[in-house]
């Protein structure tokens, strides 16, 4: 979960931000790759053939909701990706285009051997279904918030256009088991009512996405500046809560960006490791908020960082869609 090791080519100045990675990748983008930390032990033969199953009764899954489940099956594949509720759940019907924060247990169907765990961590994981292997998605796809789903998928909605996944103990044409319970959605996008902005500040202006400062005249503030451009109506930041959150960065002299995180997907950190004008500025928003920062250097980087453009003694201005707080 270390930043640096799980997006190497960004700055030093988001990873002196946020020093936790965005969340595992057993799911994401169809392109093999699961949890490089997990130490899966799958690469030797069973001791049956998998055979065909017609459904998911040969799977045997116990444990309670919100816990790592006890999975047991003989060697199968499968023909097509299926799913059942183990638990039904009451809240919302997920969506193709949702980003859902799921807790989840990966086991290959031909070995029995799981390879890919969030349990451990204790913290859900969040997923834009629209960027997960195609079976990850049509089995979560219709479920409801506070269920347990059982998925199996072929390798054809696995991992076999990524060639499989060796590290992990996966081949082309594994059928692969998940256990998955929808904890709840991650937000995409601030959400909330807008606030009325005070002059003199720096100005927001564009696309939620594509957001655009103009800096005023004069000389930055000396002290931190936190305001709130839209008040979410969420869970509130404590100085305890780990936060997902989109972002950009500028220099107040020239209003050059710096930092951008939009530009890839959002990031993860504990609060309490931030920099100070994030872990102060922060603390007390709300989830679903836009909020601007102007950080002096005292509470950002004093001796600036070089490699990411940020001169000595810069105040730095942030605008921060905090889309989750747990």
């Amino acid at each position: 979960m270390d930043f640096l090791r799980a997006h190497p080519s960004r700055s030093a100045l988001v990873a002196a931000v946020l020093a936790i990675g965005v969340g595992l990748t057993g799911c994401s983008g169809g392109q093999g790759s699961t949890n490089p930390s997990a130490t899966p032990s799958a690469s030797s033969s069973p001791a049956t053939e998998p055979s065909l199953a017609p459904d998911l009764s040969g799977i045997k899954v116990e444990g309670d909701y919100g816990k790592q489940p006890t999975v047991t099956f003989q060697p199968f594949t499968i023909a097509e990706t299926q799913s059942k509720a183990l638990v039904e759940g009451k809240g919302r019907t997920v969506t193709a285009t949702d980003t859902v924060k799921v807790h989840y247990l990966g086991v290959n169907g031909r070995t029995g051997q799981p390879f890919d765990s969030s349990y451990p961590s204790g913290q859900p994981v969040a997923f834009p279904l629209n960027g997960v292997v195609p079976g990850f998605s049509k089995g979560l796809v219709g479920k409801k918030e506070g269920s347990r789903v059982l998925i199996a998928m072929p390798g054809k909605d696995g991992y076999d256009s990524g060639g499989g996944n060796p590290q992990a103990g996966i081949q082309v044409g594994d059928t692969l088991v998940f256990v998955v319970d929808i904890m709840g959605f991650q937000l995409t996008e601030p959400q909330g009512k807008a606030v009325t902005q005070p002059a003199g500040q720096p100005t927001i202006s564009g696309a939620t996405n594509d957001p655009q400062v103009k800096v005023p005249a004069g000389a930055p503030p000396k002290n931190l500046l936190v305001q709130p451009l839209i008040k979410g109506e969420g869970p509130q930041v404590t100085e305890k809560s780990t936060i997902t959150v989109n972002y950009r960065a500028w220099l107040w002299n020239g209003g050059t960006k710096v930092d951008d995180s939009y530009a890839t997907r959002p990031d993860t950190g504990q609060l309490s490791t931030l920099i100070p004008g994030w872990s102060e500025g922060l603390k007390g928003q709300t989830v679903g908020s836009r909020v601007l920062l102007v950080i002096p250097p005292d509470k950002a980087y004093p001796e600036g960082v070089p490699e990411a453009s940020v001169p000595a003694g810069a105040t730095l201005i942030y605008v921060v869609d905090i889309l989750d707080a747990s």
